[in-house]
């Protein structure tokens, strides 16, 4: 059977076919009104259905399932079944497929892009490109001289290490193209390229003593101020195309205060502040103010002269006896938009990706789910793209096993867990809840996806979940006491069993303090056997209970913001001291934690 319809039809009808919604041997087309009605016909007849194109391009239509001679055997034996031949146009339109597992794989993602070139329409089966992305780096040096030893030694250290060179070279592969057509497309000097070999040894999943994360080593408050998101799905920090941008972003702005690479290196390792009071103070004591002339710690004197070490190995390797391998100069990912949620798992398997291959490129995920509301695309090798898009379009089922749920009220979370249908210790692992925590209301968690939570997780969840937390514990009676003669924080902690940095907090006193005789001392205690909460006045050298002004209290919690990587941040809680007056009755009393 041939079909025979107008040129402008074929496009459509050859994107379906290398989408995986038709196949060659897949569509047996007659010359009913309705295409929809051939469909049935051919079910209900038995006939083998083929479909053949005799206007170019012919090879789109028939690429996916026959060769040209398969299919032509097949249309002549439709052709002695009696099927007729369609000789006039048909409205492709017609041509609808209704499985929803095909329609949400086929809305899950858009066109892969270069993100640098988004105009540029990408060939993913080009053999074309250079594979010496070193050369195409020495030919953009243009920082300025540097003279100093320090350049010397690190040379050395680097040629004594010829395993730990080829570990970061081998992680830097996969995106220095990126990092090098970045800088190259803001005219800056392409050694700025090399800068993650020295912040991060090129790991984005890098984090720091002082909590600088990513490739770049952006500190918490230096991220938000370049819109780098962090929140309990993702950090930005650790994205490659957004940390890329912000790092150039910060590097350039740093250019234009000091008028100096050299000094923005140096503002870019130990802050703007810093390095102008070094400047400010050499000028007046009427000193140099480059590099070299001021007076910073030892990290960032060194700073400058690592760059220029791997500078001058990349330059010329063999002088040091090391080998650099070669990095393709073309794309090692591509970007492909992602417009719906999706398990990081599935992924990577449609990817034919490890999950640590994948998770290389797409570091910044904090959860097992990519939301597509606050994550607009996920990057894959340059050769993978494809092969995720046409196994995503056969794939069949959910693409998202999770999902987000805002608790409604405070809660412990084995009751959270009973209520989204978890285990206490599954609820806990995946949302990193410690033990002995409550999770507040209006807390985002992660949970499994069921018949009442299909929908996507929205934007304003996806950018801004946060998770809090309250310590669970029974309600809390707060004491005042008079201090012995030679009562101190220490002893007095010690005597009720609490931390000594709690009774300095609770009094707002250094923990040496010695206490004066008689002085009021304010301790907080667990409320025995269920009873209620109150204030009592004792005696701190025999315990003796005094005149007692009871206070209704509720062991209120604590509130404590817990990080996007579940880390949980103790805060402080203070109480003021003083005699409790009339007024003051009745009114609830919020305490610290009793923990040491």
């Amino acid at each position: 059977m041939t079909l025979r319809t107008q040129p402008r039809l074929h496009h459509r009808a050859a994107r379906l076919v290398n989408l995986g919604l038709l196949g060659a041997s897949t569509l047996w087309l007659s010359g009913c009104a309705s295409l929809q009605d051939t469909l049935s016909m051919a079910r209900r007849d038995g006939k083998a259905p083929v479909v053949m194109a005799d206007v170019k391009p012919v090879t789109q239509l028939v690429a996916t399932q026959a060769s040209r001679e398969e299919a032509m055997a097949m249309a002549e034996a439709n052709r002695k079944l009696g099927v007729p031949v369609i000789s006039r146009p048909i409205e492709i339109d017609g041509l609808k497929v209704t499985s929803s597992d095909v329609d949400e794989a086929r809305s899950a993602v858009g066109t892969p892009t270069d993100d640098l070139r988004p105009g540029l329409r990408l060939d993913l089966q080009d053999l074309d490109a250079s594979s010496d992305l070193w050369a195409r780096i020495r030919k953009g040096y243009a920082l300025p001289e540097l003279q100093t030893e320090l350049i010397g030694e690190h040379e050395r250290w680097y040629a004594a290490r010829p395993d730990y060179v080829q570990r970061m070279v081998e992680r830097g592969n996969r995106y220095l193209f990126h990092v090098v057509e970045e800088v190259e497309r803001r005219k800056m000097p392409l050694e700025l390229a090399l800068l993650p070999f020295i912040e991060s040894a090129f790991n984005p999943q890098a984090m720091s003593s002082a909590r600088a994360s990513g490739m770049w080593q952006f500190m918490p408050a230096t991220g938000k101020d370049f819109e780098l998101k962090q929140n309990l799905f993702r950090d930005d920090r650790r994205d490659v195309l957004a940390s890329t941008r912000a790092a150039l972003d910060y590097l350039q702005r740093l250019h234009r205060m000091f008028g100096d690479w050299h000094l923005a290196l140096a503002a870019y390792n130990w802050g703007e502040g810093n390095v102008q009071r070094a400047i400010n103070r050499n000028l007046k004591a009427g000193l140099p103010t480059d590099y070299t002339s001021l007076n910073m710690p030892p990290e960032t004197r060194n700073y400058v002269p690592k760059l220029y070490a791997v500078r001058n190995i990349v330059r010329q390797p063999e002088l040091y006896g090391l080998t650099l391998q070669p990095i393709e100069n073309h794309p090692h990912f591509v970007s492909v938009p992602i417009q719906r949620d999706m398990d990081v798992a599935l992924a990577a398997r449609l990817a034919q990706l490890s999950l640590a291959d994948f998770q290389a490129l797409n570091p910044s995920m904090n959860k097992p789910v990519i939301l597509a509301a606050g994550t607009p695309q996920v990057l894959l090798p340059y050769d993978n793209a494809s092969l995720f898009l046409q196994n995503l379009q056969q794939h069949r089922g959910s693409l998202a096993s999770w999902t987000a749920w805002v608790v409604p009220r405070t809660m412990r979370p084995v009751d959270a867990a009973r209520q989204v249908g978890m285990t206490e210790s599954e609820l806990r692992d995946i949302n990193r809840i410690p033990p002995r925590m409550l999770v507040k209301a209006g807390s985002t968690l992660l949970v499994p996806r069921s018949l009442t939570r299909q929908q996507d997780v929205s934007e304003h969840i996806a950018d801004n979940a946060m998770m809090d937390l309250a310590p669970d514990l029974p309600p809390m009676r707060r004491l005042f006491i008079k201090a012995g003669k030679r009562d101190t924080v220490a002893s007095i902690a010690k005597r009720y069993r609490v931390s000594p940095s709690q009774v300095a907090q609770w009094n707002k006193v250094a923990l040496a303090t010695k206490f004066k005789r008689s002085q009021r001392v304010v301790v907080y205690v667990p409320v025995k056997g269920g009873s209620k909460a109150g204030v009592t006045v004792a005696s701190a050298r025999t315990g003796a209970k005094g005149p007692a002004a009871k206070v209704r209290s509720a062991g209120a919690r604590k509130p404590v913001k817990v990080a996007a990587a579940g880390k949980v941040r103790a805060s402080k809680a203070s109480n003021k001291t003083g005699r409790t007056s009339p007024a003051a009755r009745n009114t609830r009393v919020r305490v610290a934690a009793a923990n040491p």
